[in-house]
């Protein structure tokens, strides 16, 4: 048996950093797994002018317990592979809410 996939996360001056991998176009906006490391988040927003890392950071709010201001996208702004930057939640705190949210899921 294999052990359940972890993101990575990385306390920074700004904040925890966060590793996504976006699924724009999506047929439903939802925390799908992990990969690689990072967060998959599928959306159903176009990658288009910034539709789709918008609905991203709404949906991480929301399944997070984030507030708006607490999140931002800070590279890979045009890449399926993206680091936001989650600001006034510690390491430990961010990773339980991530484990909870996946755990739902499986």
């Amino acid at each position: 048996m294999t052990p359940p996939a972890t993101v990575d996360l990385q306390a920074t001056t700004r904040g925890v950093l966060l590793a996504v991998r976006a699924q724009p176009g999506a047929r439903r906006n939802a925390i799908t797994g992990v990969h690689a490391g990072a967060l998959k988040v599928a959306v159903t927003a176009p990658p288009d002018k910034g539709k789709a890392n918008e609905a991203i950071v709404a949906l991480l709010c929301e399944q997070l317990r984030l507030a708006r201001s607490q999140v931002a996208v800070v590279a890979g702004e045009t890449s399926r592979q993206k680091k936001l930057v989650v600001a006034e939640i510690d390491v430990d705190a961010l990773r339980r809410r991530i484990e909870a949210c996946l755990a739902a899921i499986s």
